[in-house]
């Protein structure tokens, strides 16, 4: 809805009125389907941040409207003709309102553009991980142990059985219907409301990273980034021919907008490339007030802002974060994510919305690679429609926040005075400061040896800032093999130090 010019006596929608409008449209728009079963009152009452007493007044309102209808010991499901309803002055969507800003503290000036060349560093690492019978700690992957890989196979076989020969054309851009809908309807269940129409399936998130960079800027394009950043980020502007520019990022509350500011007032920026949720190395959550200030320097200069999305299912609190696609208005956010860290890395199926830059993104799909298989998608969607997605993901949020409390705890026992970690608040990837005078790749090579893997600081940046800087993934099960590992670490890490 359109808010009311200052001094208007048009008075404002009742938020159960609102949310009824929101929940309509994402009928309309098939997120949920005839007969299907909408959230519970309870459940959207804390997805929406309103009381039940709001939920139920909606709820009525929307039976009022031959919307959905109540079914006693069961909730509320969608009718199967629901009748097209509009509310006078509602619109087809609507974003939270962006809360106020603290005062960020000073930092310095990014320095100046620079082309990138972290590939070559990342692909021996990554070869080394899987050539050698080590202690994963340095792998970039969940555990593939704890995803319920067999039975989104079961979903696979079946599908390939029913389907000797598959027609391309069905899967073509954006993608699967099926699993187009499942993903919406996925956001419209934690309470963010999307247009099914602006997804576009991708393989994996980095392809849709990719797309979206090639999109929104060209070879010879300032690209600013998280200092220190996921070196998939670096990776997409190297192989696209950019310089990027690093920006200071807090590992609480992530990148640093003053000094975003002061480098969009000096040069051309193209696009900005940020996690705000459970980065990749750092672990942080941006506060919503840092996520709604990012999006209002990025409107104010119309920056197109990349945000990758990858990790948001995997929380350790009691809410799923927001995410900046909420808090964009104008198209400006090209939202990526994933279901490869939360549900199957194997199947590298991911999506893209990209607000204003859509059908851009599924021209550019369309020439990069055509399709994304479409027996993974298929399985994926019937996963999603038939299985306990929820209760897997509870239960790997749980083992996750156990690991990373008990990973901190063993290198506070193991490590060197002088060592110091993140406190990742999701995801699965530990930050860890060592005393200055230890080189994370003499580290690496000295670990190594020892039959131990870790990611050297040197992947998360195009500078020095971070030598002394190692990442270790703690998604793999505790055992007195990993126990082992880092002690040996931290004594590797004290004779150096």
């Amino acid at each position: 809805m359109n808010a009311p010019l200052s001094g208007s006596s048009v008075p404002p929608v009742p938020r159960y009125e609102q949310l009824a409008d929101d929940i309509e449209a994402a009928v309309q728009r098939g997120v949920f389907g005839p007969g299907e079963r909408i959230p519970s009152v309870r459940r959207a009452s804390e997805q929406h941040g309103v009381s039940i007493k709001t939920v139920l007044h909606a709820y009525a309102l929307l039976e009022s409207r031959g919307v959905i209808e109540s079914r006693p010991q069961s909730g509320f499901f969608v009718k199967a003709r629901p009748k097209m309803h509009v509310a006078p002055g509602a619109s087809k969507a609507r974003r939270p309102a962006a809360p106020a800003a603290p005062k960020a503290p000073a930092s310095k000036a990014a320095p100046a553009a620079a082309p990138v060349d972290v590939s070559r560093l990342v692909l021996s690492t990554l070869r080394s991980i899987g050539a050698q019978d080590a202690v994963p700690l340095g792998s970039p992957y969940p555990d593939p142990a704890l995803y319920p890989w067999r039975r989104v196979n079961q979903y696979a076989n079946a599908i390939a059985r029913r389907h000797a020969s598959w027609n391309l054309i069905d899967d073509l851009p954006p993608g699967n219907p099926e699993l187009i809908r499942q993903i919406a309807r996925r956001y419209a269940e934690n309470g963010t409301t999307i247009d099914p129409d602006e997804i576009v399936i991708t393989v994996g998130a980095t392809e849709a990273i990719n797309l979206s960079l090639q999109a929104v800027a060209k070879p010879g394009d300032t690209v600013a980034v998280e200092s220190p950043t996921y070196y998939a980020m670096l990776h997409a502007i190297e192989r696209l021919g950019m310089r990027a520019i690093e920006v200071s990022t807090h590992p609480d509350t992530g990148i640093d907008i003053d000094a975003l500011e002061r480098v969009l007032a000096r040069q051309t920026v193209a696009a900005c490339m940020v996690m705000p949720n459970f980065q990749n190395p750092l672990g942080f959550q941006m506060p919503d007030s840092h996520k709604a200030r990012l999006v209002a320097l990025a409107a104010a200069h119309d920056l197109p802002i990349i945000e990758n999305d990858v990790y948001q299912e995997l929380y350790f609190g009691q809410t799923r974060p927001s995410s900046l696609k909420q808090f964009d208005t104008r198209g400006l956010v090209l939202h990526c994510a994933s279901f490869s860290k939360s549900l199957s890395a194997s199947y590298r199926i991911g999506w893209a919305l990209p607000g204003r830059y859509r059908a851009q993104v599924e021209k550019l799909k369309f020439l990069n690679t055509l399709t994304t298989p479409s027996v993974p998608q298929v399985a994926l969607a019937d996963y999603l429609r038939h299985d306990g997605y929820d209760r897997h993901l509870r239960r790997l949020r749980r083992f996750y926040r156990q690991q990373a409390r008990l990973m901190r705890a063993m290198i506070e026992r193991f490590f060197p005075v002088g060592t110091r970690t993140s406190d990742p608040q999701g995801g699965y990837v530990l930050w860890v400061e060592l005393p200055p005078r230890v080189d994370s790749m003499r580290l690496y090579q000295a670990a190594l040896a020892q039959g131990i893997t870790i990611g050297p600081g040197y992947m998360f940046s195009m500078r020095n800032d971070f030598h002394h800087y190692i990442r270790l993934n703690y998604s793999y099960p505790w055992t007195a093999q990993t126990e082992a590992a880092l002690k040996t670490l931290g004594e590797l890490i004290a004779k150096m130090a």
